[in-house]
């Protein structure tokens, strides 16, 4: 009984345990799953608390991550992030000296932000965590007034007004420099507008519109008079071209004239020559159009004797063409049909010729069927054989018979000296002789492979046996007679 109860509370204790264990390790899990932090692309993850040590033995005062993920130890790391989006702040700087002691006002609007370089970010986690946005805006902006006011003082006003690349690479550089420090950069600066309290910029811009328009005055006169002395130049000029252009003319049309008249006495002579050349031609033409129209005529004449050949000889052997093909169409017509109809004949006699094969199969198989039937009421082969033997025996001694049944015998003459052998007349033997000519009944038996059961012909054995001794005996007698 006791140890019933110590099973039972051995096994209550196993499941408590087993389920201490598994609540563990899903709370393990819990945990492991909620301290792993991502970092979304738009912050930094700081990861501060106890990290790795830096090469001088001195811990790490932070982990800045900016995208991936980070385990973040439990009881000895927390974490927060740092906010990367872009400040845009308006530094209005003014009264600000320049490297000529003249004061001026510079607007700008500055665009910055944390910056996402692992030492910058380092610098911002270190400086700037904590903070609100506003907080770093106005960080951003003394940083921003302090360094603007140095760069304006080491430049004259021409330049920071007509050279604004310089300006801006100017602040630029120096103000990027003083951000890093606190873990921002500089994204972009867009200064507005430049003035100053004692016109000097304004005075600038006023010299520099009145000589803009006296040197355009200037080049306006200029032109003027070079339009001037062009227009009496191009006039000059037009008086000279037209009076050279008249005198040209009239020369041109003299000439003109005088070539106009070699001309037309070139034009006479050259068609005199023509019209000869051409009556001459035209005569040998004729001449020539007659003797090529008769050599055609003549040419027409061959090919239109060659064509009427050539229609003839054409319905000629077309006229046989059409016969050989006839006959060849015919003859093949002809060839087809017969064998077609020796086709036919040879299928006819296929199929006569194994339906009798069928009927000849089919009666042999009946007939082996029947003998098969017969053998098994009989017995065995042999008793089959002498059952069908003694069916057929009035047949066989039928036919025996017939071969003397056509003699004719009207009269037979014997003569006997009454000398007897055997114990048997002369007339004895003929007729034996005559009887023994038909063949007996056992040699026909016996010339088809068979012998006559006993119950037929009993006597063989002893036949046999006396004509063994007969033979001994007229062996005998010879060595008597010796």
């Amino acid at each position: 009984m006791l140890k019933n109860v110590l099973l039972a509370n051995s096994g209550a204790v196993g499941i408590v345990v087993t389920v201490v264990v598994v609540l563990i390790v899903v709370m393990l899990l819990l945990m492991i799953m909620t301290r792993i932090k991502t970092c979304p692309p738009d912050k930094v993850l700081v990861v501060y608390g106890k990290n790795k040590k830096n090469k001088d033995g001195t811990y790490k005062s932070s982990k800045c991550i900016h995208g991936g993920i980070a385990f973040v130890a439990p009881f000895v790391q927390k974490f927060t992030y740092l906010d990367l989006t872009p400040l845009s702040m308006s530094v209005d700087l003014k009264s600000a000296l320049s490297k000529q002691n003249i004061r001026i006002d510079v607007p700008s609007i500055f665009t910055v932000g944390i910056s996402t370089d692992p030492a910058i970010m380092q610098n911002a986690a270190e400086r700037l965590l904590g903070l609100t946005l506003q907080n770093i805006s106005d960080l951003a902006k003394d940083i921003i007034f302090g360094q603007l006011r140095l760069v304006i003082a080491t430049m004259e006003i021409e330049e920071i007004n007509t050279d604004r690349d310089k300006f801006l690479d100017a602040i630029s550089r120096n103000v990027e420099g003083e951000l890093k420090k606190i873990g921002l950069k500089l994204i972009n600066v867009n200064v507005t507008d430049i003035s100053d309290e004692s016109g000097y910029i304004i005075a600038l811009g006023k010299e520099a519109a009145a000589k803009a328009i006296n040197e355009a005055r200037i080049s306006v006169a200029e032109e003027d008079k070079k339009g001037s002395i062009g227009q009496a130049n191009a006039k000059m000029q037009e008086r000279i071209s037209v009076a050279e252009a008249e005198s040209a003319a009239i020369t041109g049309e003299n000439k003109a004239k005088a070539d106009i008249a070699q001309s037309k006495a070139l034009l006479r002579e050259k068609e005199a020559e023509s019209l000869k050349i051409a009556v001459s031609a035209e005569k040998i033409q004729e001449a020539k159009a007659l003797q090529e129209s008769y050599a055609a005529q003549q040419q027409a004449e061959h090919a239109r004797a060659a064509r009427e050949q050539a229609t003839r000889e054409a319905d000629i052997i077309v006229a046989a063409e059409i016969e050989k093909k006839k006959k060849e169409i015919d003859a093949e017509a002809e060839a087809e049909q017969m064998r077609r109809k020796a086709k036919g004949e040879a299928d006819a006699i296929y199929a006569k010729m194994e339906a009798e094969a069928r009927g000849i199969q089919e009666k042999l198989s009946r007939q082996a069927e029947g003998l098969s039937n017969i053998v098994k009421a009989a017995g065995s082969a042999d008793e089959a054989v002498r059952l069908m033997i003694t069916e057929k025996l009035e047949d066989i001694v039928a036919e025996q018979v017939k071969a003397i049944s056509n003699l004719k015998i009207d009269k037979v003459t014997v003569w006997d000296n009454g000398d007897n052998k055997d114990g048997k007349t002369s007339t004895a033997n003929f007729l034996s002789g005559m009887l023994k000519s038909l063949p007996p009944l056992e040699e026909v038996y016996n010339m088809a492979g068979l012998s006559l059961p006993k119950i037929v012909a009993p006597q063989k054995a002893e036949d046999e046996s006396a004509e063994g001794k007969n033979e001994e005996k007229t062996e005998a007698e010879p060595k008597k007679n010796k």
